[in-house]
């Protein structure tokens, strides 16, 4: 087995959101899968599983900054079976008395991802418009200290058994993130804001219309969502029992990022 003669097994493969995919693809993989992996590393003779969840789990957050104790609430079917797959791993742990770490990371960027993508590439050419007032909190986690954090999950013995939000040290609305990014990108910041509510409305009739077909819906309800919930996390619990630290400022983060995407051709 991949498994066999390895320290430490970090899971870190999901289902994230697609469209046309039942709800039981997104529980195999998310959920039912996690116990055939801690399973597997245990008959390895691996001594530790980092178990790799989602603030999603969270849902949306009413009395930010949330910690690790805050309501779990969470708001899709990819959250649900994300909180399912937590909920697994710490019950496999009791079984096969194996170490299990969960970490939490909120939205993650950096070179090589393509998830905000839309974002960056929005506001860089000037078309990226605001639904609401942005005044919602957005948190995000540079790819290099989340990886930092993983391996702290996986290598400081008090871990065990612990769960963890693992984040960026710095905070913004989401006005103040589209203004840094075009900062970064030397382009004004954007000044376009609609309501919400008719965008919320096409979304249901375009996944409505989508889903059948299994295509990917031109505007869907959890794409609007993102301008109205607010993600702020407070990561006082890995600094102090990880030594979890990190090392890459949002405007670092951001020009990085940035530079990333002008090199493949995305911008």
């Amino acid at each position: 087995m991949a498994t066999d003669g390895v320290d430490v097994v970090y899971h870190i493969a999901a289902i994230y959101r697609q469209a046309g995919l039942r709800e039981e693809q997104y529980r195999a993989v998310n959920a039912t899968a996690v116990r055939t992996i801690i399973e597997a590393a245990k008959a390895g003779g691996a001594k530790r599983v980092v178990h790799c969840s989602t603030v999603g789990v969270h849902g949306d957050v009413e009395h930010p900054p949330a910690n690790e104790d805050a309501p779990l609430q969470p708001g899709d079917i990819y959250q649900e079976t994300k909180l399912e797959g937590e909920n697994i791993a710490r019950a496999a742990a009791r079984e096969t008395a194996m170490e299990v770490v969960i970490a939490r990371p909120t939205g993650i960027y950096g070179p090589g991802d393509r998830r905000l993508l839309k974002l960056f590439r929005g506001v860089a050419r000037r078309r990226f418009v605001i639904l609401g007032d942005g005044e919602i909190f957005y948190h995000l986690t540079y790819i290099d200290d989340l990886v930092a954090g993983l391996h702290l999950c996986a290598t400081v013995a008090a871990a065990a058994g612990r769960t963890y939000i693992l984040a960026g040290g710095e905070v913004t609305t989401l006005n103040q993130l589209a203004a840094l990014i075009a900062e970064e990108a030397h382009v004004p910041p954007p000044r376009w804001h609609l309501p919400v509510w008719p965008f919320w409305f096409a979304g249901a009739i375009c996944e409505a219309a989508c889903r059948p077909l299994r295509v990917e819906p031109p505007i869907y309800r959890r794409r609007v969502d993102f301008f109205t919930k607010s993600r702020a996390f407070d990561i006082s619990r890995a600094r102090a029992e990880l030594g979890y630290a990190p090392a890459v400022g949002l405007r670092e983060g951001i020009r990085r990022t940035l530079d990333w995407y002008r090199r493949e051709g995305w911008l």
